[in-house]
């Protein structure tokens, strides 16, 4: 499990490899085979990276180190925060009432 400081640190160092290499997501995409928004979550922590999907990410960016490859491999952690915006539409239905309470 990564701390959010720690976290934090590492998508700092995937998008640093990502900008050393001079590529967008969808050029990395294009090189790996898979979607620019899967390569975003990926270098974002966002999703794990599978087995058979490093050594393309890595012929992609060749700047993602030995570390990098199996901090990506591992699920990543996500968690509640109080601060993030909740889904309003949760909040907009009525409390249903119980018949007894309608006099």
């Amino acid at each position: 499990m990564e701390e959010s400081g720690v976290r934090a640190a590492v998508v700092r160092r995937l998008m640093a490899a990502k900008a050393e290499s001079g590529k967008s997501f969808s050029d990395v995409a294009a090189e790996t085979g898979l979607t620019n928004v899967y390569v975003a979550q990926l270098l974002r922590r966002q999703a794990q990276l599978k087995p058979d999907t490093a050594p393309k990410l890595r012929a992609a960016l060749p700047a993602l180190t030995d570390d990098l490859v199996d901090l990506m491999m591992q699920p990543p952690f996500r968690s509640y925060h109080p601060d993030i915006v909740h889904e309003p539409a949760i909040y907009r239905c009525p409390v249903p009432q119980s018949p007894s309470s309608s006099a």
